[in-house]
C-alpha cells in the first residue's frame, strides 16, 4: 500500500475552544523544540519573503491564540474580529461534514430523480441542464458550500498541533487578505455531495465538481509549508460511473487565482489526485493576473496525480527541488505552460513508471516560454524541453521564460531531491 495512503483522517473529539499563551517572540523557519505557531518564513525564502514577506499571527497576543478540535470551534476562532496577528492551533482532524451530505439536502431533492431526468438517453447532450432538480441540486450545494468554506483573516498562522492535525472536507478559502501561513495540516479533499451534470461538457458530457481544500484567491504573501494535500478515504478510484463518465467528487487541492501574489509552497505532499495545483484560473483573466501570480513551489512531493503539478497562466513561477512520482497508471502531465506563463522550473526530480514517456511531463496548453534546466528523470539529466518537442513535434515549446529567480534559501542537487523529498515533506514533518 502506498505510505501516503495510510494518512487517515480521524474524527475529532469535541473540547472547548481555548486561548492558548503565546511563546516569546516570532522565530525564522522553525526550530527543534520551538513553538511552530510562532515561525514565520525565512528571509529570501521565495515570493512569499519579497517586500515585507510573512508573518502570518506570530506576533499574536495572548487573547488571540486558539486551540481548536472541532470545526466549528475553528470557525468560531477564524471569525474573531479584528486584523491583529491571530493563531490558531488546530488539535487532531476537524470534519466539516460529519454530519453527512443529507444535511445539506434541499428538501425535495432526490438524486435517483436526478438521473432519470438528465440521463443523455433522455435529456440528451446539446443542452445544459435545467429544471425542478437542477434548482434544488444548486440549493443543495449552495448549503454545502456555506458549511465547508471558511474564511482566513489577514495576519493569521493555522497550524497543526503534532504529527495527527488536519481538516477533512472543509476548504480554506484565503481571500483578499495579506500575511497568511498554514503550516503541518493534513488536508483530506473537501467530497462535493452534489456534483453537476453538464452533458455539453466534451462529447461525452461530465460531472463537474466544486470547493478545494485551499483557495489563495487575490491574496498576497501566503506561506503553505509543511503540509499533506489528500484524497484520503476517498481516492478517484473508489468512485462510482454514471452515464459512463466518472460521477467526479474532487476539484483541485491547491489554487492560486485571481491576482494573488508573492505565494510560496515549500515542504508539502500533494498525493493522489487528479486537478491537483492550479495557478491562474482563466485565459481571459489577464486585467487581474498579468503582473502577479508570483509562486515559488519548492521542496514539494507530487506522488500519483494525474495533472496541473502546476498549470500556470500569467505567473512568474518558480519550481525548484520537487519531487514528481508517477507511476503506472492515469497521467497527463506535470508542468502545464499556459496563457502568458513564465515558468522556471529547475533541478527537480522525476521518478518515472517506465511506461511513461519524459516528453509528458511538461504540456503546451498556449504558446509561452518555459525555463527548465538541471532535472534528472529517474536519476539521470534530462533536457525536458528537448524531448517534450522530439516526441510531441505538433506542441512545440519555446525557451527562455525571461527571468532568472533570485528568492531561494536552498538549493539542492536533483539527486539528493528523492529521499530528502519524500522523509521530510508533508504535516507531521516539522524539524
Amino acid at each position: 500500500m502506498n505510505r501516503r495512503k495510510r494518512l487517515g483522517v480521524v474524527a475529532a473529539t469535541a473540547l472547548a475552544l481555548t486561548v492558548t499563551a503565546p511563546a516569546a517572540g516570532a522565530q525564522a523557519g522553525h526550530r527543534p523544540g520551538a513553538d511552530p505557531a510562532r515561525a514565520v518564513l525565512p528571509a529570501g525564502d521565495g515570493w512569499a519573503s519579497e517586500g515585507t514577506s510573512t508573518t502570518g499571527g506570530a506576533a499574536a497576543d495572548a487573547s488571540r491564540v486558539f486551540t481548536v478540535t472541532t470545526w466549528e470551534e475553528f470557525r468560531t476562532a477564524l471569525a474573531v474580529p479584528g486584523t491583529e496577528p491571530r493563531i490558531v492551533k488546530v488539535a487532531g482532524t476537524l470534519d466539516a461534514t460529519a454530519a453527512g451530505c443529507a444535511a445539506f439536502e434541499a428538501p425535495g431533492y432526490d438524486f435517483a430523480r436526478y438521473l432519470a431526468d438528465y440521463d443523455p438517453a433522455v435529456w440528451g447532450y446539446e443542452n445544459e441542464v435545467s429544471g425542478p432538480q437542477e434548482v434544488l441540486r444548486a440549493a443543495s450545494a449552495t448549503a454545502q458550500g456555506q458549511a465547508v468554506k471558511v474564511k482566513v483573516p489577514a495576519n493569521t498562522t493555522v497550524v497543526g498541533i503534532g504529527r495527527n492535525a488536519g481538516i477533512a472536507g472543509g476548504s480554506l478559502q484565503v481571500q483578499g487578505v495579506d500575511n497568511v501561513i498554514v503550516r503541518n495540516l493534513t488536508l483530506e479533499s473537501p467530497l462535493d455531495c452534489f456534483p453537476q451534470w453538464d452533458p455539453t461538457d466534451g462529447a461525452t458530457g461530465a460531472w463537474n465538481s466544486e470547493y478545494d481544500s485551499l483557495v489563495v484567491y487575490g491574496s498576497t504573501h501566503v506561506w503553505i509549508d509543511h503540509n499533506t494535500f489528500t484524497d484520503g478515504a476517498h481516492p478517484d478510484a473508489s468512485l462510482p460511473s454514471y452515464y459512463g463518465e466518472v460521477y467526479q467528487r474532487h476539484d483541485g487541492e491547491l489554487d492560486v487565482v485571481r491576482g494573488a501574489d508573492l505565494v510560496t509552497a515549500s515542504w508539502n505532499v500533494f498525493t493522489d489526485h487528479d486537478k491537483t495545483l492550479m495557478i491562474g484560473n482563466s485565459d481571459s483573466a489577464g486585467s487581474t493576473d498579468r503582473g502577479r501570480l508570483r509562486v515559488t513551489l519548492h521542496h514539494n512531493l507530487f506522488e500519483n496525480v494525474v495533472e496541473r503539478a502546476p498549470r500556470v497562466r500569467f505567473g512568474r513561477v518558480d519550481a525548484y527541488n520537487n519531487h514528481f512520482v508517477v507511476p503506472s497508471g492515469p497521467y497527463v502531465y506535470s508542468l502545464g505552460i499556459g496563457q502568458e506563463s513564465q515558468l522556471f522550473a529547475e533541478k527537480n526530480a522525476f521518478t518515472l513508471a517506465a511506461d511513461v514517456p519524459a516528453g509528458k511531463i511538461l504540456k503546451k496548453w498556449k504558446d509561452a516560454p518555459v525555463t527548465v534546466a538541471g532535472n534528472y528523470v529517474n536519476g539521470a539529466p534530462v533536457d525536458l524541453l528537448a524531448v517534450h518537442n522530439e516526441q510531441y513535434p505538433d506542441e512545440v515549446l519555446r525557451a527562455d521564460a525571461g527571468w532568472t529567480p533570485v528568492l531561494r534559501t536552498r538549493v539542492d542537487h536533483p539527486r539528493a531531491v528523492p529521499a530528502l523529498v519524500d522523509h521530510r515533506a508533508g504535516a507531521g514533518r516539522l524539524r
